[in-house]
């Protein structure tokens, strides 16, 4: 079976919706959790986020409503979107690649619809999680230091999207990238052969974004 890295912020309905099916995935591949900031991601590549496009961020979270709807996925907002996922990140960073316990946290924000801001209901979470002292994990500064560490791997290694799954250096961003994953498991020669060689060494245009004559 070949092996992969799944990257994930909690911030992303659709790595939500990903994390819901991913055992459909594990069956095909073995797969290692790594919870990185996708805000990082965007400073990065001087990206905005869905957020702050409203126009975007309304579409996102009517689609994601609708693939919930389409896959039988639980999908419950928590009580406003965007928030802060740190927290929860360094969380998951101190579990390492406990599958379960990621899921917990997953399933606490978007299935049940939990505020992890407020501190009432992120104890409660730690408190799932076997968490004894949550204060303290996240103030870590090993903890900090492994999440930004994975962070810029992840970067390093050409990610630019949350959730992405990586394997043989092929990437798959998003969650209706499950399919595209699946087939390139079953036949990946084919599937190099067919996909990935023909977008090789592809030209370029002109990389320098002008503004259009109107």
């Amino acid at each position: 079976m070949k092996k992969g890295i799944w990257y994930f912020d909690f911030i992303s309905p659709y790595a939500y919706l990903q994390s819901a099916i991913i055992k459909k995935l594990t069956g095909q591949i073995f797969l290692e959790p790594k919870a990185i900031l996708f805000a990082g991601l965007l400073n990065y590549y001087g990206h905005l986020g869905p957020a702050e496009i409203p126009s975007k961020r309304n579409f996102v979270m009517q689609q994601c409503l609708w693939l919930a709807k389409k896959n039988n996925i639980v999908l419950k907002f928590p009580p406003y979107h965007p928030f802060n996922p740190l927290p929860a990140l360094r969380l998951a960073t101190s579990c390492g690649g406990d599958f379960e316990k990621i899921l917990k946290i997953f399933n606490f924000i978007w299935k049940e619809g939990r505020n992890i801001e407020d501190p009432t209901e992120f104890s409660e979470l730690s408190h799932h999680l076997g968490i004894s002292n949550p204060q303290k994990i996240i103030n870590n500064e090993t903890v900090k230091l492994k999440l930004r560490d994975e962070t810029n791997l992840a970067i390093a290694n050409g990610v630019f999207g949350i959730p992405t799954i990586i394997t043989d250096n092929q990437l798959f961003w998003g969650f209706d990238s499950n399919q595209f994953l699946l087939d390139y498991l079953a036949t990946p020669n084919s599937f190099i052969k067919s996909i990935v060689s023909p977008t090789q060494n592809f030209p370029f245009g002109s990389v320098k974004r002008k503004l259009p004559q109107l």
